[in-house]
């Protein structure tokens, strides 16, 4: 069993994530961000959860940018093949599920 105090959660460097699980090669990391990540594709699903902050999520759909602002409690699924990049809005904390090892 665990217990953990999301919005206490930092770390040493943006994207820098706390390992919550790992169910079967599905993996729950907590990160804390106050930089974007990167363009991407993950390597399976994955499921963004703001826990904190706010994120403007940038994502791809039929070649055209599209952006979403993201608020704390929103939750952003991106499915095999979604292009995709998350800006937060200052610091923000948020819950990834995704597969072991994915971008």
């Amino acid at each position: 069993m665990k217990i953990i105090k999301g919005k206490s959660f930092t770390a040493e460097r943006a994207w820098g994530a706390l390992d919550i699980a790992n169910m079967n090669g599905i993996t729950t990391r907590l990160h804390w961000t106050n930089q974007p990540y990167k363009w991407h594709v993950n390597d399976g699903e994955e499921v963004f959860v703001v826990l904190d902050g706010v994120v403007n999520m940038l994502y791809r759909e039929a070649g055209e940018e599209k952006s979403v602002l993201l608020n704390v409690g929103d939750i952003f699924y991106a499915s095999v093949g979604t292009e995709h990049v998350a800006h937060p809005q200052g610091e923000a904390r948020v819950l990834v599920v995704e597969t072991q090892g994915s971008v």
